[in-house]
């Protein structure tokens, strides 16, 4: 009928998502608190696989109906326009996510290593870490610092990494392979626009195999770190800088690899037309914007 209008029937998948990532995200935090105590069996560790058990569970079923949604053409270019924008504030949200942790290094760097040190307009507070110095990567924290120049051990001293991850190693491997990535991931998309079905696959299995193959290098680059290296999530304030965003940034990795497959797998059961593949041109977006962030991270965190 004309102008007809789909409007999709309620359900109870939001809800469900919400309880499923909060255990999630309560389990995780739980299991990092209890792993800094020193505890070795944490409920937290369960708490947290249960709900990413039951993230994958909702994700699997809320998108199950939208795709069938679609194949049976109840999608309507109203509907569409909500898809692009759920997208595009899904993308804005997690922008801000990387924008908080950006400006956690930046203050870290700015503000609280120099005042530690002596400078800036609270610089007093170095009266409290004797011989502390403002350099960057922080190898030495304050405690550190301290101990060296006046014999005074505190109890909770953290040691900060011995070395750090050379950008012309790993790093810079890694970058080559996604800013490649963002190239095949174009030319994927530029396939299925004009009709090409080889070359669409061709350079999306291309995608998916640079972005897993840069989980694998990231991996690897960690195992380096913690055994090596001295580099951990707990030597000091630039462990923690370092793999709370590395690591976010390769999860993210992970998911977008994860997304581009499945949209493999759509295509080559025909799901998508050169005139309509808005799955596709969501995870492409979003594998673009993981993109951008790890320039920033090759940046600030490795070079800069």
């Amino acid at each position: 009928m004309a102008g007809s209008y789909y409007v999709p029937e309620q359900s109870k998948l939001p809800i469900a998502a919400t309880i499923a990532a909060s255990a999630m995200m309560l389990g995780a935090g739980v299991w990092v608190v209890d792993s800094n105590a020193g505890n070795v069996y944490s409920n937290g560790s369960s708490l947290f696989a249960v709900g990413l058990l039951a993230v994958l569970a909702v994700m699997w079923f809320w998108f199950t109906t939208v795709i069938k949604e679609h194949q049976a053409g109840m999608n309507s270019a109203q509907l569409q326009k909500s898809y692009v924008w759920g997208m595009g504030w899904f993308i804005f949200s997690e922008v801000m996510f990387f924008a908080a942790f950006f400006g956690a290094l930046f203050y870290i760097r700015n503000f609280s290593v120099p005042w530690l040190a002596g400078e800036g307009e609270k610089g007093v507070a170095n009266m409290l870490w004797t011989g502390f110095e403002n350099v960057w990567p922080l190898m030495q924290t304050p405690a550190q610092a301290l101990a060296d120049s006046t014999g005074i051990v505190t109890t909770d001293q953290v040691k900060g990494p011995d070395e750090i991850i050379p950008w012309t190693g790993l790093p810079l491997i890694n970058t080559l392979l996604l800013l490649s990535s963002s190239v095949t991931v174009h030319f994927a998309h530029v396939g299925l626009k004009n009709g090409n079905d080889k070359a669409m696959s061709r350079w999306l299995a291309a995608t998916v195999i640079l972005g897993f193959v840069f989980v694998g290098f990231q991996a690897e680059e960690y195992v380096l770190a913690y055994t090596e290296l001295g580099l951990t999530l707990q030597s000091g304030v630039y462990g923690a800088t370092f793999f709370m965003l590395t690591g976010f940034h390769g999860l993210h990795v992970c998911i977008g690899a994860i997304m581009l497959g499945i949209m493999w797998i759509r295509h080559r059961r025909g799901h998508f037309k050169p005139h309509d593949h808005f799955g596709f041109e969501a995870a492409s977006w979003y594998w673009h914007f993981v993109d951008v962030v790890w320039v920033g991270l090759f940046l600030f965190v490795y070079i800069l």
